[in-house]
């Protein structure tokens, strides 16, 4: 992965994690001893984030070398080694938990995007993630749905247009929102315009909109909004889709499903490092 600050990230997040140094490793391990250990996935699932892991632990030691057998993307059962790593002991043990919290939960990401990916297997819908993400992690939030098969939805507010319920209620209506955005924006922009009612999906499409959030809907809602809408702008299912059965979602004909859960309120995926004895 190519993610520029990365380095700047992560040393950040030794920092926090070391202090003034890691008393307990220091206190109890020989200055000149090394290990060899193997992370190993303690459940099923894709695994994400080994440019991450190997960039934490060069960053803590370049003498640290770390062999992969499981890449991004790879799905693993319960016992696979994803990596091994050997080098001095203090190094390793002073890098473990950044990297291990870093690959759990981007695995945890990758886990779930294929999951949902799995779900709507056979239809033409998309899986996306949304803005939900933590903040500082982004990068890596969206780089591991893209992992587990999923797409990316716009990066940040100045990645695309969406004109949200507080939009249309600040310019007016939607007719409004759409006009006035689109006298402000390049020819080269998409406008995508959030609805909840058929009335606003009407809207919508009268404005011109190019793609049609269904916030919240029903099937039924969703299926009779697909319907009248009939291609004239792309659809996207919206609102705690990471609560619903996807398939039958997918299945109302839309052509996105976007799903904030997928990044902010995701399950690391468990992951453990442990020396030979």
């Amino acid at each position: 992965m190519n993610y520029i600050g990365l380095d700047d990230f992560l040393l950040s997040a030794l920092k926090e994690d070391l202090g003034t140094g890691d008393i307990t490793t220091n206190s109890c391990i020989p200055a000149d001893a090394t290990s060899v250990g193997q992370f190993r996935a303690k459940e099923a699932g894709v695994v994400c984030g080994i440019d991450v892991l190997i960039r934490v632990f060069y960053l803590v030691d370049p003498t640290v070398k770390v062999e992969v057998l499981a890449y991004d993307g790879t799905f693993v059962n319960v016992g696979d080694i994803i990596a091994t790593i050997t080098g001095p002991s203090r190094s390793i043990l002073s890098g473990e938990r950044v990297a291990l919290n870093l690959i759990q939960h981007m695995s945890g990401i990758a886990t779930a995007t294929a999951k949902a990916v799995k779900a709507v297997e056979g239809t033409k819908a998309r899986i996306t993630d949304t803005r939900k993400t933590t903040p500082g992690l982004r990068v890596l939030e969206k780089y591991a749905v893209k992992a587990g098969g999923g797409a990316n939805h716009r990066f940040n507010l100045a990645d695309g247009v969406l004109i949200k319920d507080n939009h249309i209620a600040a310019a007016g209506s939607i007719t409004a929102a759409v006009e006035m955005t689109r006298n402000n924006i390049p020819h080269t922009l998409k406008i995508e315009v959030e609805t909840e009612t058929m009335e606003q999906v009407a809207e919508a499409v009268a404005a011109g909109a190019d793609i049609i959030m269904l916030d919240n809907m029903s099937n039924e809602q969703m299926a009779e909004a697909v319907q009248f809408i009939a291609g004239r702008a792309l659809t996207e299912a919206s609102g705690n889709m990471g609560q619903r059965d996807l398939l039958p979602v997918a299945k109302t004909g839309v052509d996105i499903i976007s799903i904030g859960s997928l990044t902010h309120t995701v399950q690391a995926l468990d992951i453990s490092l442990k020396f030979d004895k």
